[in-house]
């Protein structure tokens, strides 16, 4: 028999209340109002069937992976490369070998930087960045940049935040061993051209990166097709777990680097003489894993393959473009970030008031945005910004709390006496 959620989304409407539905914490009220979630750049919310696969796990399932030969460890062990599988095809990675878990988008990022970095990075050679990097994309890279004597080149931006593809080219070099840059910026929602960026890199032999948090919940992803060479995202904003994530990487490239992190599970005989490793993916998956977290992502990925991410982001661009719409409308509002290619970000300052209080107000109206630099102080100095207000949109937001929002800085507006 089908399942309520399989009745609601397998036909061809997007039902979004039905949606909202299987998520738990929307129902929650804030100060007596309810909850307007619109912080799903930072973190999105878990559907019913992620909580519940995740505490399946521990009522049912649990032992530790890999080790062991009685039942239990068995059942735990498939669950967590069933969910291996799940990612691989959800990222269509070639093989299973190039899916390798992670804390998160962060730790994937320091283990391409630090152990592909290590062995292949030396005094003048330059890694480019572009202006818009969260800072997980930049650190990883000065950090290994100062160890071995390499370079950080930086790609800009034009003012409403496209990559500058000129001076993108212009950089690449001889000099040039690596470009990392992001699918789409967490700060203003800015689509790049990940096909002409691998291409150009590709032409002069330079592998690339991308940094594919924000991409992950919004777009199909195909790693074959994009022939990028490293991506990265966190289970977290895909409406799975925190603290697990997918590091995805050419198998040619993942062979030739040396582990990340030492101890059991990534080891295939160890004396004290010698220590040789496991195979890949486990040669970077030292330790025991987070097994839950990996599970329920899996479970993560069920469900936004059940609902049909084609879906989710017709919604989205619904949303975006009647969000748009809506807060062009208010008064002494200006958006930071209006590139034609763009994901559902909505970034803006309101004349004469801090961003932290626009977003204290907003809370007691219910309203949930994320305030502050957003982890990308380069892309607030390039606007000569502090901070902005960023409302992030979530297949489960509507268009009802776009007009809230709007509300909610009506109601900032009057407290200021504006």
């Amino acid at each position: 028999m089908a399942t309520k959620l399989e009745n609601s989304i397998h036909g061809s409407a997007f039902d979004v209340e039905q949606i909202r539905q299987d998520f738990p914490i929307l129902s929650e009220e804030v100060y007596g109002k309810p909850l307007v979630y619109l912080d799903n750049g930072a973190s999105a919310q878990k559907p019913r069937a992620v909580i519940d696969a995740i505490s399946n796990v521990y009522e049912t399932e649990y032992a530790n992976v890999h080790r062991g030969v009685h039942y239990m460890s068995q059942l735990a062990t498939d669950a967590m490369e069933g969910a291996r599988e799940k990612l691989r095809a959800f990222i269509n990675a070639r093989d299973v070998r190039e899916v390798i878990f992670v804390r998160g988008a962060t730790e994937g990022i320091n283990l391409v930087a630090s152990s592909w970095g290590r062995n292949n990075l030396s005094v003048g050679d330059e890694v480019i960045l572009s202006v818009m990097e969260h800072h997980s994309n930049i650190v990883p890279w000065q950090l290994i940049a100062q160890q071995t004597g390499a370079l950080l080149k930086v790609v800009p931006i034009s003012e409403n935040g496209s990559l500058d593809m000129n001076a993108y080219a212009e950089l690449l070099s001889e000099k040039t061993k690596i470009v990392a840059i992001t699918h789409i910026s967490n700060a203003l929602g800015t689509v790049t051209p990940v096909d002409e960026i691998i291409r150009i890199a590709h032409e002069k032999d330079v592998p690339v990166l991308l940094d594919g948090c924000q991409a992950a919940p919004h777009m199909a992803l195909d790693m074959q097709a994009l022939d990028v060479d490293f991506y990265v995202f966190s289970g977290h904003k895909i409406y799975g777990p925190s603290g697990i994530g997918v590091l995805y990487g050419k198998e040619k490239f993942l062979d030739a680097m040396p582990p990340y992190h030492g101890g059991g599970e990534m080891i295939d005989v160890v004396t004290f003489a010698k220590t040789t490793y496991a195979d890949l993916p486990f040669k970077f998956e030292a330790g025991t894993p987070h097994i839950s977290g990996v599970i329920g992502m899996g479970a993560a990925i069920d469900y936004i393959n059940m609902v049909g991410l084609e879906k989710v982001a017709v919604h989205e661009d619904d949303l975006l473009e009647y969000g748009t719409a809506k807060l062009g409308g208010v008064n002494g509002l200006k958006i930071i970030g209006t590139s034609p290619q763009k994901a559902a970000i909505l970034s803006f300052v309101m004349e004469g008031i801090h961003p932290h209080d626009v977003g204290t107000i907003l809370d007691r109206e219910g309203i949930a945005v994320r305030t502050g630099h957003h982890c990308a102080q380069p892309v607030m100095e390039r606007y000569d910004l502090a901070a902005t207000i960023r409302a992030s949109i979530g297949m489960y937001n509507t268009r009802e709390e776009i007009d809230l929002l709007v509300s909610g800085l009506g109601r900032v507006r009057e407290i200021f006496g504006q």
